[in-house]
């Protein structure tokens, strides 16, 4: 069995050492778990703020919040994917999720490749999009990476199936406008609408999808972890909290054996 703690935060807008300490804090409380993977939300050290995106990016390396997140990996001997930091490298800017090993060694990263531009949406202002899909080789399996707005791409996750992901996580700060965060039925809807892309992704390619997503801040919760069957095995709901799952990726290979869904199309 592996164990995905999924961190679902609600950040202090701009605080860096703030948000981190809570990463630090949940992970204090889930030591006594078998802890595989560890996953945190996008955007997890700063919340939506465009102030420091733009005048605190992180470095090619991830700066001193990578640094230190590679050190919570090395010490809790767990994997984590480091939801998302704003990196600058040759005076853009990505929305980047570093992939850290055990050892508190970042052994990849993956750059958002479709960026949100819709409905009000600016992100691409700012941003430069993606252009690489990643895969990792961690100890307990094979992972794929999206982030957010990814979701809403179905041949973004087939491709990932391809490339032989058997768990695709996704890192997220899924918002709505105020107007539907403030209403309980409207929240519900979008909601409800969020939950079924994560069952449809994972049934359309049978692997675990992990999403890790904020909550307040018009950030609407619902971290999950679905299971090839599009059970839901894991799900924080509407709160600040932490969520810890087993899950079996023997499952994704038997039936893999019995659906070649990969092989398809």
């Amino acid at each position: 069995m592996t164990g995905i703690l999924n961190i679902q935060l609600k950040p202090t807008l701009g605080k860096k050492d703030i948000n981190i300490s809570k990463v630090a804090d949940y992970l204090e409380k889930s030591s006594d778990k078998k802890l595989d993977l560890v996953v945190l939300p996008e955007f997890f050290s700063t919340g939506i703020d465009h102030e420091s995106f733009l005048n605190s990016p992180e470095d090619e390396n991830g700066g001193e919040t990578i640094k230190s997140v590679c050190e919570l990996a090395k010490k809790y001997n767990t994997n984590i994917v480091a939801g998302t930091v704003i990196e600058k490298s040759q005076d853009k800017l990505y929305n980047t999720s570093f992939i850290i090993d055990r050892n508190g060694k970042v052994i990849d990263k993956y750059r958002k490749i479709h960026l949100y531009n819709y409905m009000g949406g600016t992100e691409g202002d700012r941003i430069t999009a993606g252009d690489r899909p990643v895969v990792v080789d961690f100890d307990f399996g094979r992972v794929g990476i999206g982030i957010c707005y990814d979701i809403r791409y179905p041949l973004y996750y087939k491709e990932l199936a391809k490339m032989g992901a058997e768990m695709i996580v996704l890192p997220t700060a899924w918002l709505v406008s105020q107007e539907v965060f403030s209403d309980s039925a409207m929240l519900k809807s979008a909601q409800d609408m969020w939950v079924a892309m994560n069952r449809t992704r994972a049934f359309d390619n049978l692997v675990y999808v992990v999403t890790c997503n904020q909550w307040d801040n018009r950030c609407i919760g619902r971290s999950m972890i679905v299971s090839p069957t599009t059970e839901v095995v894991s799900d924080g709901g509407s709160e600040e909290t932490a969520c810890y799952a087993d899950i079996d990726l023997e499952l994704v290979k038997l039936y893999k054996t019995i659906y070649p869904i990969a092989e398809i199309d």
